[in-house]
């Protein structure tokens, strides 16, 4: 399997996920279990049904964080020396070349990315374009309605 891109705050958020998960919901959906189980016949026992599918879900995603973890490449941005290049983990200020608005994305993994707080995947048409560009470069992005072009404003390691 490769590695799994991450920022440190993307890591630090799936390792807070998988400690809820294993210290507060696994615990939860046991007790539940053994609840439903108290009820008697387990063959029309709807409670039951629910409480093993519910667990066969947080057991599913435990074993999904895990492996994503422990093929973590973790990337803190305040260390990258990429002498103003767009890499991975970079906030990027971009401005449509029609419209004139302004945008500021920082690239990140599969998992962390919210385009509300302006983090894009790193496998997104945006952050492919912008990957390996410039401050200055004007970077062209397949877009469902066309090609669009965006002047790269600031490249930052924060």
């Amino acid at each position: 399997m490769q590695k799994v891109p991450l920022t440190v705050r993307g890591a630090q958020l799936l390792k807070d996920e998988l400690q809820h998960l294993k210290s507060v919901e696994r615990p939860s959906v046991i007790e539940a279990i053994a609840e439903a189980r108290s009820h008697g016949d387990l063959s029309e026992n709807a409670e039951y049904d629910a409480a093993k599918e519910r667990q066969g879900f947080i057991e599913g995603r435990i074993a999904d964080l895990e492996g994503k973890l422990s093929y973590a490449h973790i990337v803190d941005p305040k260390e990258l020396d990429a002498d103003g290049k767009i890499v991975f983990a970079a906030t990027v200020t971009i401005e449509d070349c029609d419209t004139e608005d302004q945008m500021t994305y920082q690239i990140v993994g599969d998992d962390e990315a919210d385009i509300k707080q302006g983090k894009v995947s790193v496998s997104s048409p945006i952050a492919r374009a912008l990957i390996g560009k410039y401050e200055g470069d004007v970077a062209e992005v397949q877009a469902p309605g066309g090609v669009r072009e965006y002047e790269i404003v600031t490249v930052q390691y924060i």
